[in-house]
């Protein structure tokens, strides 16, 4: 079997991208978080809208292409009890132990909280609902916050489950076959299409609701890419063109980012239907692009067994679990200190690469909460040639 450094390779750097969209939303003007420091700043929201189209649907693509690599070696019974272990387990332990910080800084800033974690625990363990406005998640009582990626994540695994006997019947092989063999001018605008459709007709029915039943438009965009990743997995002659494609693919996102750009300046908040649905379109088939750039650039960049990627891919997961708790907990420390901007976001930065590193040499040695964290109970000596992302959170 080929070795896939390009895969592990951007799925580790996808999740450090995202650790930094975190920290940035910190400082980025007029966009509500769970924390803000008073240092914000309006253009960040440029950098941050830039990945933010398309940073969780890489994640949910790059996904899709590790279950179907996981499914090669399990079968469809096996394979979703494993995955139903390795995902909800992390997920469970993780609002019930590493979330809880984030809504307690949130329910202090708001003012539905009194200082003093564990009365807010005791609270919070009685699983009721908070007034309107604590924190995010406050009717549910309990929150996931970001580990919404969990659930997530194995919903779509149970549906592909659902689905596989579909996808391996003939009618369902030719279909990926169709899909894999794009090239050109096609691979370019023929995916786009289904998330076009999908953000036309749900994306102002549903809004981001972030729990999983009510989130019908998210729900949709990220099903489908994760299906393309699993579609793409074992599909060489697909990844080969979109490395052929990658400057032509770069050249379009860049220059529909700016298109958009400047249609945000021009256009009114209030925008007609059709003029909306043009909007849509135009982002549905940026987020597309987006995706080709990247992949095409990681297969042409990034297939080398690189020294880092044993470590990176059994860090990815508990990294993941543990770094928004932290900037949150760090920003909640140092906002009242009054540093300079700079003094202020490298202590939030370095401290949460800090905390999720030795988090991580502790969990590692650990067997009891290796499996908390998303890794196997027994740890294996990771080599830094991989056939396969080896995490679960992927």
């Amino acid at each position: 079997m080929n070795r896939r450094h390009y895969i592990d390779a951007l799925r580790a750097l996808a999740f450090a991208l995202l650790i930094l969209y975190h920290w940035g939303m910190l400082y980025v003007g007029d966009w509500g978080w769970h924390i803000k420091s008073p240092h914000t700043y309006e253009w960040l929201q440029w950098p941050m809208l830039f990945v933010n189209r398309w940073r969780m649907s890489l994640i949910f693509l790059i996904s899709g292409v590790s279950t179907a690599y996981l499914l090669g070696r399990a079968g469809g019974l096996a394979f979703l009890g494993r995955r139903t272990l390795r995902l909800l387990l992390p997920l469970v332990f993780g609002m019930l132990v590493i979330v809880p910080v984030q809504p307690y800084v949130q329910g202090i800033g708001t003012g539905y909280v009194q200082p003093g974690y564990l009365d807010f625990l005791a609270r919070y363990y009685r699983f009721q609902p908070w007034p309107a406005g604590a924190f995010d998640g406050d009717t549910h009582g309990i929150t996931w916050n970001h580990l919404w990626y969990l659930a997530y994540l194995w919903t779509y695994t149970v549906a592909l489950a659902l689905v596989l006997p579909l996808l391996r019947s003939r009618g369902g092989r030719w279909l990926q076959a169709r899909f894999t063999g794009l090239r050109g001018a096609a691979m370019l605008l023929v995916p786009a299409i289904p998330i076009a459709i999908a953000t036309v007709t749900l994306q102002g029915r549903f809004e981001d609701t972030g729990d999983l039943i009510h989130d019908g438009y998210r729900n949709a965009l990220y099903f489908t890419v994760f299906l393309y990743g699993f579609a793409i997995a074992r599909a060489d002659g697909f990844w080969d063109e979109l490395a052929r494609l990658r400057q032509r693919s770069l050249a379009l996102m860049l220059g529909l980012f700016g298109l958009y750009g400047v249609l945000v300046a021009v256009l009114p908040d209030d925008l007609p239907a059709c003029v909306q649905q043009i909007v849509w379109v135009l982002r549905s088939v940026y987020i597309w692009w987006s995706l080709c750039a990247v992949l095409g650039w990681s297969k042409a960049l990034l297939d080398r067994p690189w020294p880092w990627l044993g470590w990176a891919n059994e860090a990815v997961f508990p990294w993941y679990v543990l770094h928004q708790s932290l900037t949150v907990l760090l920003a909640y420390w140092l906002i009242p200190l009054r540093l300079p901007v700079g003094v202020e976001a490298v202590g939030v930065l370095a401290g949460t690469v800090i905390g999720c590193w030795a988090g991580f040499a502790v969990i590692r040695r650990l067997p009891l909460l290796r499996p908390l964290f998303g890794l196997k109970w027994r740890r294996r000596d990771a080599s830094p040639a991989v056939t396969l992302p080896a995490a679960a959170a992927a």
